[in-house]
C-alpha cells in the first residue's frame, strides 16, 4: 500500500456510489460470438474511448442510444464509507499539481477536472456513463468518470495485479486524457477517428500518466517497487492481451489503444524522465 497521506492536496471528487443510476432502460448488446461480458464488447468490437480506450466517449450508434437511455428508476442508499474517495482525492490532487506547474511554466492555466465515482451508471455531459463503459474521460464536462469495481475486472479477466498504484495509474490516465483537452490535442487529432491516432493519444496519455508518477516518485509515496503496479496495468490493457483474452486471436489492423509492449514503454518513458516534450507520439 502506497502512503498516499503524504500528499496533502485533494481534488475535486463526488461520490456518487451511495446512490447509483440503475442500469435498467439500458440498450441491451447482442454478445453472441463475442466471448465476453458487455465490457468486454466494448473494449474489443468498438474500440472504447476510455482508459483501454480514449479520451472522448466516441462511440457512434452506440453512443447515440447510451445518451438517450434513462435510468428507470434509482436507488438510495447510505454513502458508501470507505475512503476511495479520498484516496482518488489524493491521487487526483497531486496529479493537478504536477500538470498545474507543467502549465505554468508555458505561461498557460490549468483548470482541474472533477472525478465521479459511481456505481452501475451515471448522468454525464456525455451521456449515461454506464460502467460497462468503464473508466473515461468526458471532455464536454470536463470530468472523469469511474466505477471502482472495474478495477476486478482487470485482475479477472486480464490478469493484471491490481494494487492501489495500478488504480492510481488509472486515475493519472484519465487525467491526462483533461491534459489532452485543455492543450488542444483533442481538437488537432481526435477528430480524424482513425486507429492510429486512437493508439496515439492512448500512448500520449500513458505517457502523461508516468509523468505524474516521476512527479512523486521522491515524496516517500511509493514503496519499493510498488510502480510495477502501474507498469502491469499498462500492460494488461494493451490491444493484443485485450484481443487474446476476448476473440483467442490478435489483430493489429483494429488496434485502437497500443501493445501491451508500447502501453508500458510511453508510461515508462515519462516516469523515467518526466519531461512532457518527450511524450510526442503523434
Amino acid at each position: 500500500m502506497a502512503n498516499w497521506d503524504k500528499i496533502k492536496t485533494r481534488g475535486r471528487v463526488d461520490d456518487r456510489r451511495g446512490n447509483p443510476g440503475s442500469m435498467q432502460g439500458l440498450p441491451s448488446f447482442n454478445l453472441n460470438g463475442l466471448g465476453g461480458s458487455g465490457l468486454l464488447m466494448l473494449l474489443a468490437v468498438l474500440g472504447v474511448q476510455m482508459l483501454v480506450g480514449g479520451g472522448q466517449l466516441d462511440l457512434g450508434s452506440v453512443l447515440g442510444q447510451l445518451e438517450s437511455a434513462q435510468p428507470t428508476s434509482s436507488q438510495v442508499s447510505e454513502p458508501i464509507e470507505d475512503g476511495y474517495d479520498d484516496f482518488a482525492g489524493a491521487v487526483l490532487g497531486s496529479a493537478n499539481e504536477t500538470w498545474d506547474q507543467i502549465f505554468k511554466s508555458s505561461d498557460k492555466t490549468y483548470v482541474e477536472p472533477t472525478l465521479v465515482l459511481f456505481r452501475g451508471g451515471t448522468q454525464s455531459g456525455c451521456g449515461f456513463a454506464s460502467s460497462q463503459v468503464g473508466p473515461h474521460y468526458c471532455p464536454a464536462d470536463e470530468t472523469i468518470y469511474i466505477d471502482e469495481t472495474f478495477f476486478d475486472e482487470l485482475v479477472r479477466r486480464f490478469g493484471a495485479r491490481g494494487g492501489d498504484v495500478a488504480e492510481a495509474y488509472v486515475i493519472a490516465h484519465e487525467v491526462a486524457h483533461h491534459v489532452q483537452n485543455r492543450l488542444g490535442i483533442m481538437d488537432t487529432y481526435g477528430r480524424s477517428r482513425d486507429n492510429q491516432t486512437s493508439v496515439n493519444l492512448e500512448l500520449q496519455a500513458d505517457c502523461f500518466a508516468g509523468i505524474w508518477a516521476h512527479s512523486i516518485k521522491d515524496a516517500g509515496v511509493f514503496e519499493p517497487g510498488e510502480i510495477n503496479e502501474a507498469i502491469d496495468a499498462a500492460e494488461a490493457v494493451g490491444d493484443d492481451r485485450i484481443q487474446e483474452s476476448v476473440q483467442g486471436r490478435v489483430d493489429p489492423e483494429s488496434w485502437t489503444h497500443g501493445s501491451s509492449e508500447q502501453r508500458k514503454q510511453w508510461f515508462s518513458i515519462g516516469f523515467d524522465t518526466g519531461d512532457p516534450s518527450r511524450c510526442n507520439t503523434f
